[in-house]
């Protein structure tokens, strides 16, 4: 027998758990000759469905598979999340829980990630596989099947989803979610659920099993025939407009985003993801697009003749809950490495490479370019929207300062590589209008499913996929209480990171919403219990969310009005620590408009004269809502 046969005949006995920690291990992920760690460690939470399986397996393993410990099982989500994005999903985190409450709580973390199109591996604990013990603790007794346990929870918010009942079925089963993890179009998260008596049962694995694999990322081109159409369409139109998602951040297509806008006058607009595709002062840069957008990019959207969309799945968001393109003859041109995003409004579906795609637009489109007129009017409408923003930043808001003004603070402080991280609230639109973006991974909002409590565990996993830039972490009460233990977790790893705490005493987005839709801020104030009306509009309640930072070991600055927040800001960037700023601001100072509209419905017949009236509002908006045929 030969070498190489016998090298490939070789087998070793190990666990399953053992067997898949060496198997993540050798994983690597290569795009245009870079090479990087496809699972850069294994966040854990133990219990008994776990600690004897992959705990011991992660134990054993030591540095080649680094074990970090988290304080909540959604939060560690959240935080292989927020490293997979910075990395452009190259690289991301393993996250192991036991069976029961820690498995379903990574549920949120899951939904998350697979919204957003990011890579994440879960690894929850199972019940057994031979039955041996039925009921167990925490098992999920189903009546029509002994095969179903809580994790089956996962297999609407996972873009691939096993159970390893034996142990050979690891090695299909690790093989289908390493590719999964890597292919653009179909990533998320990917759960391998893993019975607990199948962790520690031994078996003979083969040798090629380990052995170190690459995992090229695509960078498929769009098909010549489609791409040519576009090209047309693109040179027939007169007001053709960018907008530009994720999938630019993520493709690093930024450079060739920029030179296709330079080259043709074609304006650039951006959703949550994408922001960050232009530098806030190109020449061609609307800024932010949308429910949260700017005026300058919503009244280029709304005459718009042809859209090419670049990276984005078209949110109601993003499409203003499709009342936003208004020209009733635009048509739409997506690109995007996803065939369902491509798809979407009835487009022209570019299926490809972000870029890839942007560059051979870019040779085809030699020598054309939109009117200088309408160049003129991009730059005029840009031009007024920053002098909107500088309004905004030094709004001088009395007696707490708009919370317009601490981002203001935030956006002047920071460094252009400096990265914002936020999630939920009225923060993420005000950040969106606002912020001024000097760098592409510069901006980290997660509005994809806008989850409260994702802002200090993903500020983690940004930090600690990019160690040289300074994270602030933009975070109000409402969202804080949601997670603020993964702070704990910051101290301990020695991640550090600046928290400003926007204290607002209740949901202040979330009020501002039901005032709008006529609902009086009902149930969104952090209050008291009157005993007289019997609701929760007593008195402020007392509750010390600097106190609270303290106490998970963090070092805690409180600020009161901007100059104050300004010092204290510096102070936190010059630390070597998690510092948290605290500081009080008006949630009832708004923030400018984006004259632009979101549907949800309002209530149909009501007693509250506000809410009658919000109904006639929602109906005469409800008008300019289309289908895009």
């Amino acid at each position: 027998m030969s070498a190489a046969s016998e090298a490939s005949t070789a087998t070793r006995r190990l666990t399953v758990a053992q067997a898949l920690v060496r198997f993540l291990a050798n994983q690597y992920t290569e795009r245009d000759g870079r090479r990087q760690r496809l699972i850069a460690g294994c966040f854990g939470i133990f219990g008994h469905g776990n600690v004897a399986g992959v705990g011991q397996a992660l134990l054993e393993a030591g540095d080649d598979l680094r074990y970090y410990q988290a304080r909540n099982e959604q939060a560690m989500v959240h935080t292989a999340v927020g490293y997979a994005r910075m990395t452009n999903r190259l690289s991301t985190f393993a996250c192991t829980t036991s069976i029961g409450p820690g498995a379903t709580n990574m549920v949120t973390g899951a939904a998350l990630a697979t919204i957003n199109r990011i890579p994440v591996l879960l690894l929850p604990g199972d019940i057994f596989a031979t039955r041996a013990a039925n009921p167990l603790l925490q098992e999920l007794e189903d009546g029509r099947s002994f095969d179903v346990s809580v994790n089956d929870c996962f297999k609407p918010v996972s873009a691939y989803w096993d159970r390893i009942n034996r142990p050979e079925q690891l090695i299909s089963s690790a093989l289908a979610a390493m590719r999964v993890l890597t292919d653009p179009a179909q990533t998320g998260a990917v759960t391998l659920a893993l019975p607990q008596d199948v962790q520690a049962e031994a078996y003979d694995f083969p040798e090629d099993f380990f052995a170190e694999r690459v995992w090229r990322v695509r960078r498929p081109a769009p098909d010549a025939e489609t791409l040519a159409e576009a090209v047309e369409l693109l040179r027939t139109a007169s007001r053709p407009l960018i907008v530009a998602g994720g999938g630019v951040i993520y493709s690093e297509a930024t450079e060739a985003l920029r030179e296709l806008a330079e080259a043709t006058g074609i304006p650039v607009a951006e959703t949550q993801a994408g922001k960050g595709s232009l530098a806030y002062d190109h020449l061609a840069a609307l800024g932010a697009v949308g429910a949260t957008g700017t005026h300058a990019a919503n009244e280029i959207a709304r005459d718009a003749d042809v859209v090419l969309g670049v990276g984005t799945r078209w949110s109601d968001f993003t499409t203003a809950s499709r009342s936003l393109f208004a020209n009733p003859g635009v048509r739409f041109v997506n690109l995007n490495v996803a065939g369902l995003d491509a798809y979407k409004h009835a487009g022209l579906a570019l299926v490809g490479d972000a870029r890839e795609g942007l560059t051979a637009l870019r040779g085809q489109l030699e020598g054309w370019s939109v009117a200088p007129a309408y160049r003129d009017e991009v730059r005029s409408l840009a031009a007024a929207w920053d002098d909107t923003v500088s309004a905004a930043y030094a709004a001088n808001h009395a007696p707490l300062p708009a919370q317009s003004e601490i981002l203001g603070v935030v956006n002047e402080v920071s460094g252009p590589r400096d990265v914002v991280v936020c999630a939920a609230g009225s923060m993420p639109g005000d950040l969106h209008k606002l912020w001024r973006t000097r760098d592409p991974k510069g901006y980290h909002v997660e509005y994809g499913y806008s989850c409260m409590g994702y802002e200090i565990a993903g500020g983690i996993g940004v930090k600690m996929a990019d160690p040289s830039r300074e994270v602030f972490v933009m975070v109000g009460d409402g969202s804080y209480l949601m997670m603020a233990q993964e702070l704990v977790t910051a101290v301990a790893e020695g991640v550090k990171l600046v928290v400003v705490l926007v204290q607002n005493h209740g949901f202040a987005s979330i009020g501002a919403l039901s005032e709008s839709l006529g609902s009086q801020r009902f149930g969104t104030r952090y209050r008291y219990r009157d005993g007289r009306t019997g609701q929760l509009d007593g008195d402020v309640l007392p509750v010390d969310l600097a106190a609270n930072a303290a106490s998970l070991g963090a070092d805690v600055l409180r600020a009161s009005g901007t100059a104050e927040f300004r010092r204290c800001l510096q102070q936190a960037i010059a630390s070597l620590r998690t510092t948290v700023v605290h500081v009080e601001t008006d949630p009832l100072a708004p923030a400018p408009d984006s004259r632009a509209w979101w549907d949800v419905p309002v209530a149909q017949v009501a007693e509250l004269e506000s809410t009658r009236a919000a109904r006639a509002d929602y109906e005469t908006h409800k008008r300019d809502q289309r289908t895009y045929l």
